[in-house]
């Protein structure tokens, strides 16, 4: 376990307070959910690490074959080296709460990783997940929140796949909350204020 496993950048919040990993979508970097997170964790200390696969140019947390089609067998490399980054973080700062927020791409890692190591994020926000399997949850999810965000005309993650992975998380005990928006695969305000108020509920703000 690493905590340079991956380029990644890091801003320092309230000592004691919450750690907060972001996880930018296809093509972002360290830098893209920084602010955001930011925004809706005024004291976490933020990590947000850069994905290491290349696609075209474009950063990415795991391969693909396809649009929506993974390989398999890296996003398991690619969880478990994760795993170990969040774990290194996070025994280093004993933080009151860990957080995760990812989009996209980055909310697929983020789910890969709930799946893979479910004691991991007290709270996790998955902005526009595409989960085109069956987890695999390797414990149980119970006394997590999960907030899942979608776009009901979303050309990338369709919806019936966004009620199949809520069903999963459900069914493994997590508490999740889905909210969608009309619009496609865009981040809209309403999603963001429902990231705010989960994150402050982990927090017992």
């Amino acid at each position: 376990m690493s905590k340079d496993a991956f380029i990644h950048k890091m801003l320092p919040g309230s000592p004691g307070g919450p750690l907060l990993f972001v996880f930018h979508g296809t093509g972002g970097d360290e830098s893209q959910l920084v602010s955001l997170g930011r925004d809706l964790a005024p004291q976490a200390t933020i990590i947000s690490p850069r994905g290491d696969v290349s696609e075209q140019g474009a950063a990415r947390f795991f391969r693909r074959t396809g649009e929506g089609v993974y390989d398999m067998d890296d996003l398991a490399r690619a969880t478990g080296k994760m795993v170990g980054f969040v774990k290194a973080h996070v025994e280093a700062t004993t933080p009151s709460a860990v957080l995760g927020l990812g989009y996209s791409n980055g909310a697929n890692i983020l789910a890969s990783l709930v799946f893979e190591a479910p004691d991991l994020f007290d709270a996790a926000v998955l902005m526009h997940p595409l989960i085109p399997f069956e987890p695999e949850v390797k414990g149980s999810l119970a006394g997590r929140q999960i907030l899942v965000t979608a776009g009901r005309r979303d050309p990338i993650c369709p919806p019936n796949l966004t009620a199949r992975l809520e069903a999963y998380l459900r069914a493994d005990g997590a508490d999740v909350t889905v909210e969608w928006h009309e619009g496609g695969h865009e981040v809209r305000p309403n999603e963001i204020e429902a990231a705010r108020r989960l994150f402050a509920g982990a927090q017992g703000v």
